[in-house]
């Protein structure tokens, strides 16, 4: 190509630019693959970040059941469990969106240069994906809304974990309050303990539909339940 022809990246040679990534003039101190190690790298960074994030609710919410049962302490420290976990969700979910940035650029790569070089015979997934890789490098845009990230985190980690928590909730003041029936014994302070349920119960039924409820997923590459035995279905060969 010439410097005066314009640039068409769903040109022949252009389109099949992951043809040869893999031959010896392309080893592994090509820029591609400078590229390709440094985005897998900041990646690795996020998932780390998403990690301690976690364990940190964790912890915090097995400190919580512990002392929660221990002795006769309020109610009310699980509810206040319940917050931190929350608080927890909200910057975790804010760190999803970061990580998906640089998930997004790896799977991009992943799916139209290095599956294209193992097998040529395929159409690549985008015939754009250069220009689209070009822009998000000029001006890096966040792929998922904060409502997306939210549902991901839920699904994964805390609504399991509020869960659990809703439950030693419910055990503590139903089983742990003699002489005090529900909803009475939910109170706190001087709020009713019919007005403290309705807002738990508030809370887990918008936690429950931002996680549960039908969307188009925006997260490129997300784990999906599916058939993990798919190495034998290749080319319908099997051992």
């Amino acid at each position: 190509m010439s410097g005066n022809e314009p640039f068409d990246p769903t040109g022949e040679s252009e389109r099949h630019i992951g043809r040869g990534m893999f031959e010896e003039g392309m080893g592994p101190g090509s820029s591609m693959a400078h590229l390709y190690r440094g985005e897998v790298h900041r990646m690795k960074f996020w998932r780390e970040r998403l990690d301690r994030t976690t364990n940190w609710a964790v912890t915090i919410m097995a400190a919580i059941l512990t002392w929660t049962f221990t002795s006769d302490n309020p109610h009310y420290i699980l509810l206040v469990g319940m917050v931190m976990l929350t608080v927890f969700l909200v910057i975790e979910a804010r760190r999803y969106r970061g990580y998906d940035l640089w998930r997004s650029r790896v799977r991009l790569l992943q799916e139209n240069v290095f599956a294209n070089a193992l097998d040529p015979s395929q159409e690549i997934d985008d015939p754009h994906w250069r220009r689209e890789l070009s822009e998000d490098y000029r001006t890096p845009r966040i792929k998922i809304s904060f409502e997306e990230a939210l549902a991901h985190r839920l699904r994964r980690i805390y609504l399991p974990l509020l869960i659990v928590l809703l439950v030693a909730w419910l055990v503590r003041i139903t089983a742990f309050m003699h002489g005090t029936p529900w909803p009475a014994s939910a109170s706190i302070g001087v709020v009713p303990g019919a007005v403290v349920s309705a807002v738990v119960a508030v809370v887990f039924v918008g936690a429950t539909l931002i996680a549960c409820r039908p969307r188009t997923w925006q997260a490129n590459g997300e784990l999906r339940l599916t058939d993990v035995d798919v190495w034998s279905d290749v080319d319908g060969h099997h051992d």
